[in-house]
């Protein structure tokens, strides 16, 4: 597991495929998404790093319904000096490049930059990077980017953890009606992969993050009823009167076509497959974690080609045209 030396070929490929923020007089008149909250936006702290969060966004009219990003684990809302992926970022991109002004696009960081990482690499699974800790910053930057913009309503976009993360801020708050439509992409839904004891699961060593059964990830995520999932999903997967779209990978047996987060199989060159099992060591089938019950789904292959980094389709998934076509798509239906 050499990852750091692919992190640091990352340098070839880091930002986006758009290229640099570009400054613009009339932040509505901006072609490219930028790496900043406006000078006036209300100001969220993490407390767990002390910093306020990052983000992304603009002043200036609204005339959709604002869209707000939010990242996975251990990745950030655009590429940082410490993070390579930030592929979120790209997704508002393709929607500002589909009409869509700055100031309706909206970025969470939820985790920092993730540079203080290098100098405790556990924090990827610790309590730090846990639902627990992402909800509450959540909230505040919901009702903050309603605020600011004038809306009623937002739509959100969320990646991996930041999909189960704002499921249970939605159910901790009954705020589905602030929430018109959620595209969660390949979300842990029902548990991940990496949290079994077993020798062989490799993300439990601390040098790869320190998933183990009692880490703060992994009494989340570390089954499929672990306290937080099964009260999650017992509240119902697919509450209304949002709507729902699940885009997620699924399983081509090839190789490298897996999903490091929910498949035993390989992800791209540099991810080995770990057992099926759960944080209790029992053999247990993830690969369908990712789906909620009563929400379409679109099931993807081969989406580890645009992730230039480490080629995986967990982290590639996000960065495909094809789910950016799907976004657009979802959120330009109309409403009945």
């Amino acid at each position: 597991m050499k990852i750091d030396r692919w992190m640091a070929a990352a340098a070839i490929v880091l930002g986006s495929v758009f290229g640099p923020t570009l400054a613009a007089a009339d932040p509505n008149t901006a072609t490219t998404i930028g790496t900043s909250l406006p000078s006036d936006f209300p100001l969220i702290r993490n407390p767990y790093l002390g910093v306020p969060v990052l983000g992304f966004g603009a002043r200036g009219h609204v005339e959709r319904v604002p869209v707000i990003f939010l990242h996975g684990n251990n990745d950030t809302p655009f590429p940082t000096a410490c993070n390579p992926f930030g592929y979120i970022r790209n997704v508002a991109q393709y929607l500002l490049a589909s009409g869509y002004r700055p100031s309706e696009l909206w970025g969470l960081g939820y985790q920092g930059d993730q540079c203080d990482l290098a100098t405790e690499i556990t924090r990827k699974s610790g309590v730090s990077h846990s639902t627990a800790a992402a909800v509450p910053l959540i909230r505040d930057f919901v009702r903050a980017v309603m605020v600011y913009t004038g809306a009623r309503r937002v739509d959100i976009v969320a990646h991996s953890l930041g999909v189960t993360a704002v499921r249970e801020w939605m159910m901790q708050d009954k705020a589905y009606g602030y929430v018109r439509n959620l595209v969660a992409i390949d979300g842990p839904n029902h548990g991940i992969i990496s949290c079994s004891p077993d020798p062989a699961n490799f993300y439990q060593l601390r040098a790869n993050g320190g998933f183990v059964p009692d880490s703060a990830i992994c009494e989340e995520y570390g089954s499929d009823h672990t306290q937080l999932l099964s009260t999650l999903n017992g509240a119902g997967e697919t509450p209304g009167p949002t709507r729902y779209l699940v885009i997620r990978n699924v399983f081509r047996a090839s190789p490298e076509s897996g999903d490091f987060v929910y498949l035993p199989a390989q992800d791209g060159p540099f991810l080995p497959p770990v057992p099926a099992k759960d944080r209790d060591g029992n053999p247990h089938d993830f690969s369908d974690s990712a789906l909620l019950a009563g929400a379409p789904s679109l099931d993807l292959v081969g989406q580890g080609q645009f992730d230039p980094v480490l080629n995986a389709s967990h982290l590639g998934i996000v960065n495909s045209p094809q789910v950016w076509d799907a976004v657009v798509q979802f959120l330009s239906r109309p409403q009945h």
